[in-house]
């Protein structure tokens, strides 16, 4: 689906009143055609200090160290919002110095290079020192989101053979205590709050206390274990997806192009670090390009992110769908009573953005959001709608400099096909199949810890298989249909659940919208949407009947819902994805599989 009249009418609108034109700032993407032909990631890597006098390729010096030590010392690297006080500001040499001494504190416990490093805690200082602390010893950083209950902790420190878990003193007690005696590898618990308690339960404060403030990075290979990233599958187990030093190199360029990242930035990441987007875009990628990342420890509220994105003066804001569906459904008036003008650019990743989101940003808010694309196994943004390009709304965009994206043939199962010279890709715009991608990017994972089958499951030759289904049009942009497991096969049609859900989503009485497939002896499967209204709106057999007629009229009778549910808050993941798969297994009667990452109703 290829919306070429709503690209027009989005390219057509002008900002309301209440948001003044974005500062103009000179696109660091602009000819994407020039830039792609004359990019390589080894150039890439010369942009950082690694290849030339570093220590190694290490993230740490790439992200903080090689500030530190230059013109930008003194520049605000991290501001710690708090809601009952003022900010925090930690400049580039203060946070060398306290992650020197967590370093320091690591080298003195007998963690060394290669020991995994976990942390579960809010969005304190504490927790950013321990990741580019943890990255200086060369150990391996392993975040964990503080909403998991003890199973979930548990599944991933055992997996992950924890060695040190950076916690508080409440959620040590409530989740970690208790299932301590199963943790036979865990040698030292940090409490980032609270006095010793033990041999192995410290006082990191303490500890800080007495640390030195200067350590130098051990030289690093860029193939080095840097970080662990534990992502939900359908099974029971979370798989552990690794990660090297040398994925500094595209977090940095990946923010250059697809983030739009300059020095004199403040950016605003809304993702927990707890998600690979906080640690790759909340953490790594801002602070290697210098400037000043906000860190918000808060819950969602749509009246104060809009004071924050106006105080703190935000340029470039990194968020989610769910997110912007929020602020959707908490009004167009919001945004007029505050001063967005330092705001330029907006980007958002999680699950596929609906048009309609980006048309409502560019009226409310001035300027458009830019959808993209990538996965904890990627590593980093893979395919983007660029600050200098046009947005095609609906599309993931067009693959980052220095990734080969396409498009593979897929059987009636949805698994790749694979011909006489390897794996059969589709070249006809329009033609859904799979993505997938040429490995050698410096960010792609390197294992699955422990599942070495699952991890070579991930490829067909010099292919890796993302999972999604998508389609590319005639210009080269992506267009996502769904997970593999997700597409429904309706009375002989392919019918992805995004685009049904974009429908629906475009009545005005709609907020959110899932749909799954449900078997039928006719037509193999009949369509079910489940819907969240706006506030206000009854749920009402009639509004039923006008959605339902509604989705036929956009959509065709072939693949519009037969049945709609009304649900208050559908599943999703804490990260904010949809769980289609948990909303299929509960009408269906079918195993729930892996429930760990599943936000509390």
């Amino acid at each position: 689906m290829f919306i070429t009249e709503f690209e027009f009418q989005l390219n057509s609108m002008v900002p309301t009143d209440n948001t003044e034109t974005p500062r103009p700032a000179p696109a660091n993407l602009v000819d994407y055609d020039a830039t792609r032909a004359s990019f390589t990631w080894e150039a890439a890597a010369h942009w950082l200090d690694g290849p030339r006098d570093g220590p190694g390729l290490n993230i740490a010096h790439e992200a903080v160290d090689r500030h530190a030590r230059g013109e930008r010392a003194d520049h605000t690297a991290l501001r710690f919002l708090d809601p009952h006080g003022p900010a925090v500001d930690i400049s580039y040499r203060t946070l060398s110095q306290r992650t020197n001494q967590f370093a320091n504190v690591l080298a003195d416990l007998g963690v060394d290079a290669g020991d995994r490093v976990f942390t579960l805690a809010g969005r304190v200082p504490e927790l950013y020192v321990a990741a580019i602390g943890t990255l200086k010893r060369r150990a391996v950083f392993c975040p964990l989101f503080s909403a998991f209950g003890p199973d979930p902790i548990w599944q991933r420190l055992s997996r992950g053979n924890a060695t040190a878990l950076v916690t508080t003193s409440a959620l040590y007690r409530k989740k970690v205590a208790g299932i301590r005696d199963r943790l036979p590898e865990l040698r030292y618990v940090l409490l980032i709050d609270g006095p010793t308690q033990g041999a192995d339960v410290l006082s990191l404060g303490d500890l800080l206390e007495v640390a030195s403030t200067s350590y130098e990075v051990e030289v690093t290979d860029p193939e080095d274990m840097a970080l662990l990233h534990f992502t939900s599958g359908t099974t029971g187990i979370p798989k552990g997806a690794v990660h090297v030093h040398g994925a500094v190199v595209a977090h940095h360029a990946t923010g250059h192009f697809a983030l739009d990242l300059h020095p004199d930035d403040v950016f605003w990441c809304t993702a927990d670090p707890g998600w690979v987007t906080g640690t790759s875009y909340g953490i790594i990628s801002p602070l290697t390009h210098g400037l000043t990342t906000i860190v918000d420890p808060s819950e969602f509220d749509a009246t104060r992110w809009y004071r924050t994105l106006a105080e703190q003066r935000v340029n470039v804001w990194y968020t989610a769908p769910t997110a912007i569906r929020m602020l959707m459904r908490a009004g167009d008036d919001l945004p007029g009573h505050v001063d967005l003008s330092a705001l330029r650019f907006i980007a958002s990743v999680g699950e596929p953005l609906n048009p309609e989101a980006i048309a409502w940003s560019q009226r409310v808010l001035g300027i458009p959001i830019h959808d993209n694309w990538w996965q904890t196994e990627t590593g980093g943004i893979m395919i983007a709608n660029y600050a200098g390009c046009p947005v095609r709304p609906g599309s993931m965009g067009r693959p980052m400099p220095g990734i080969e994206a396409a498009i593979a043939a897929v059987d009636a199962q949805n698994e790749p096909v694979n011909g006489p010279d390897g794996l059969v890709l589709v070249n006809e715009p329009g033609q859904e199949g799979m993505l997938v991608l040429r490995t050698g990017w410096p960010s792609m994972f390197r294992s699955y810890l422990h599942d070495a089958e699952r991890y070579a499951n991930c490829f067909a030759g010099d292919w890796y298989l993302s999972g999604d289904l998508a389609s590319t049009d005639a210009d080269g942009w992506f267009w996502f249909v769904g997970r593999a497991d997700d597409v429904i096969k309706t009375a002989g049609h392919l019918v992805g659940p995004f685009e049904v859900e974009s429908a629906l989503m475009e009545h005005p009485a709609v907020v959110e919208a899932a749909v799954i497939g449900l078997p039928d002896p006719v037509a193999g499967n009949v369509i079910k949407a489940f819907v969240t209204v706006a506030d206000g709106i009854e749920t009402t057999d009639e509004l039923r009947l006008e959605l339902i007629g509604f989705a036929r009229k956009h959509l065709g009778a072939a693949i519009a819902p037969r049945q709609i549910e009304f649900q208050a808050q559908l599943p999703r993941t804490r990260s904010g994805k949809i769980m289609r798969r948990l909303l299929r297994a509960r009408e269906l009667g079918l195993p729930e599989g892996d429930l760990s990452t599943l936000e509390a109703p």
